[in-house]
């Protein structure tokens, strides 16, 4: 039977996702989460599944709960924590609790259960020291405050937030009451004997507080070391005009005494895997953007005694991370990753000497790169256009990489996938994945759709189910995934000749590329369209105001008024460094929309606080208002606007996720194809459907 992911929607979002992975201090364990469909196929739960290292078992899965469990994260014994809102024998709330399945085996049980719950685990590889982070109401001292104030405030029904500092949210949720801190797991209390079974329960233990005094400066970022000793957090400094800086500190985990380590006035740094031997670190750092210069992030190790800090890969023009938070081979070679040219590379960088060289990983993109316990090895999360994340096993050597037995399989894809590229007017190489149906020909050609990534500093080099291209090549569609100015993974110039100038080398990257792919003979360029999401959004608007090239453009989550976001966001001093004032007058498209004369459909959630839906609100107005394209005398539009009153920045509920594609590809039906595809009943807009009558003898289980 052929693969239906791409052809039925229902199955598209109940395909199992997998994400995570970690590793077992000793290599002998590999573990990642699973996201499958909740009973009422409404939302996802998450669950821990184990992978065989050496290829041979099947995956096996470790935990299953109605709540899901998420953040699997191995202890010096074997023992795995995991964080999971599932109720155990004392009940429990809709706070995630932190959870232990023990190595010696038997079933998990509940460590912590507090008020707003513990969010995530970091463990020593080498020491029986766990911690986590964990909100703790301002005005608490300790734990037992902390229970007080949350349940007055619970029992109150107040929600009100009194905030003395910026930002006060973040992405879909407010900050604040509660601030983040670090705490280690206390000793245990006394367990005892089940008189009536003869079990023992394992007792409980409390959270001691390690990072007091910190309040809303701690970043939420930690490491620890592997002898348990010290933690390296993230630490913001707060300067002038609600500006700051990230700072890297150092804390001993037993007396909570800490001192900044990392810091630099123009730069930020944050904080990565400490050593084997507990001596060194690395941690990222970058300058602080301006609207003349863009940030530039690289790595460094850190002497953690003397803060000294030594640049690694400065031959390298790629930003490179950590590869995992246990990345390190031994104490002088630890592996890094990065974008590069559409794709993914996968390095092993020497700190006594600075230098790295890449290993010749095969095509995709990795993360979460782990080191087997010889150091010969490495397992790894793989993905890219033409398979969504896998576990594999990379050969440090060679770079072979093998798929291991995976929870999950990958789907058949209902097309082919090609590389494109392009030289623009300046003499700069610009390339991008193009996906097509597996018919398109000189013959048949198929009609195309420009998707513009987010960011602006990103790349479409790994698989999304956020926005699947192989769904719109199921119903017919090239589509074009190009990587303009601004993109990573082709250097520091690259991101530069974009920086403060979206509507400049950007753009002309874009139509570029789409010149390009309009001009091969399976591309129907008679009938295409623009789409993108965020800052792809932003483009989209841009284009819609530049050209009338398109038949259709489709714009979520976007951009509008330049300056109305940059001080509605939710991290305004970020944008502001990279969004002046001639780059408002200039660049913001809401100045050209007397110019748009293409149908636009815009898509945008109210939870949405990274671009906030006044940029939707308005841009909707003004489309209507002062467009080429104005509603007529019955108030009636071309343009269509879809909104999400409980959805943030994603449309990430399958219920939802369901009606954003339904939407778009009958938007694009009618404006590119020329044809009518039915909307979703559920918006209302048409007569429910009558279940087809069935014939005698047929049965809920037969087959069409």
């Amino acid at each position: 039977m052929a693969d239906s992911t791409f052809s039925d929607l229902d199955h598209y979002v109940a395909h199992p996702r997998i994400s995570g992975l970690t590793l077992s201090p000793d290599g002998s364990r590999l573990v990642t989460t699973v996201q499958t469909l909740n009973a009422k196929k409404n939302g996802y739960v998450t669950a821990i599944w184990e992978v065989d290292p050496a290829g041979q078992q099947p995956a096996r899965r470790l935990t299953r709960s109605a709540k899901g469990e998420a953040g699997p994260a191995f202890a010096a014994n074997g023992d795995l924590y995991f964080t999971s809102a599932r109720t155990d024998d004392e009940g429990g709330e809709d706070d995630a609790a932190l959870w232990c399945l023990p190595a010696a085996g038997g079933e998990a049980y509940v460590i912590n259960r507090r008020p707003s719950g513990v969010s995530a685990t970091f463990t020593a590889s080498d020491a029986e020291v766990v911690a986590v982070t964990a909100s703790l109401l301002p005005g608490a001292a300790d734990e037992d405050a902390h229970q007080k104030l949350h349940t007055a405030r619970k029992d109150s029904s107040v929600k009100a937030i009194l905030h003395s500092s910026y930002p006060i949210r973040y992405w879909d949720h407010d900050l604040g009451p509660g601030q983040p801190n670090l705490f280690a797991l206390g000793e245990e209390d006394t367990g005892e004997d089940d008189a009536a079974g003869g079990t023992f329960e394992p007792a409980r233990r409390k959270l001691r507080l390690i990072t007091e005094g910190i309040g809303h400066r701690f970043a939420g970022e930690a490491h620890l070391s592997p002898d348990g000793s010290q933690a390296l957090i993230g630490v913001t400094v707060p300067e002038p005009k609600t500006e700051r800086r990230s700072a890297v500190a150092l804390v001993d985990t037993a007396t909570g005494e800490r001192r900044l380590l990392v810091d630099e006035p123009g730069m930020s740094y944050s904080p990565g895997p400490v050593s084997p031997d507990s001596t060194k670190a690395i941690v990222s750092g970058t300058i602080i953007p301006s609207p003349a210069q863009a940030m530039a992030p690289r790595l460094y190790a850190v002497n953690l005694p003397s803060g000294e800090l030594t640049p690694l890969a400065e031959s390298v023009d790629l930003w490179l991370t950590p590869g995992s938070n246990r990345p390190w081979i031994d104490d002088q070679r630890v592996l890094a990753v990065a974008d590069k040219n559409g794709r993914g590379a996968v390095l092993m960088m020497d700190i006594t000497t600075g230098q790295a060289s890449e290993i010749p990983v095969e095509e995709g993109v990795y993360s979460e790169v782990f080191p087997s316990s010889g150091g010969s090895s490495a397992y790894a999360l793989r993905s890219s256009y033409a398979f969504p994340n896998e576990v594999v096993r990379i050969d440090l050597t060679t770079g072979e990489t093998v798929r291991l037995n995976n929870p999950v399989e990958r789907p058949e894809l209902p097309g082919r996938l090609e590389e494109v590229k392009t030289e623009t007017d300046d003499g700069v190489v610009v390339r991008g994945w193009l996906a097509l149906p597996q018919n398109a020909s000189g013959a048949e050609p198929a009609p195309l759709l420009l998707w513009i990534h987010g960011g602006p500093l990103g790349s479409w080099n790994a698989w999304t189910w956020r926005w699947n291209p192989w769904l719109a090549v199921q119903q017919g569609y090239a589509v074009l995934l190009p990587d303009p100015a601004l993109s990573t993974g082709y250097g520091q110039e690259f991101v530069q000749r974009g920086w403060n100038s979206w509507g400049d080398k950007p753009y002309t990257d874009l139509m570029s590329i789409t010149d390009a792919a309009e001009a091969r003979e399976d591309i129907d360029a008679t009938r295409t369209a623009a789409m993108g999401g965020s800052f792809g959004g932003y483009m989209a608007n841009w284009v819609a105001g530049h050209t009338d090239r398109f038949s259709a453009i489709v714009t979520h989550a976007s951009l509008w008024a330049l300056d109305q976001f940059g001080p509605t966001t939710d991290m305004s001093p970020f944008w502001r460094r990279q969004l002046d004032q001639a780059m408002m007058d200039k660049h913001s498209p809401h100045d050209f929309v007397s110019e748009i004369v293409t149908p636009m459909l815009v898509i945008h959630g109210d939870k949405d606080y990274r671009v906030p839906i006044g940029e939707g609100l308005r841009l909707w107005f003004e489309l209507l208002a002062d467009s080429g394209l104005p509603a007529d005398e019955n108030g009636e539009t071309k343009h269509r606007f879809l909104y999400f009153p409980d959805e943030n920045h994603w449309i990430l509920s399958p219920q939802h996720a369901k009606i954003w594609y339904q939407v778009v590809f009958a938007f694009l039906a009618e404006h590119v194809l020329g044809s009518q595809q039915e909307l979703p009943q559920e918006l209302g807009l048409s007569a429910p459907r009558e279940a087809p009558e069935k014939r005698v003898g047929e049965t809920e289980n037969d087959d069409a």
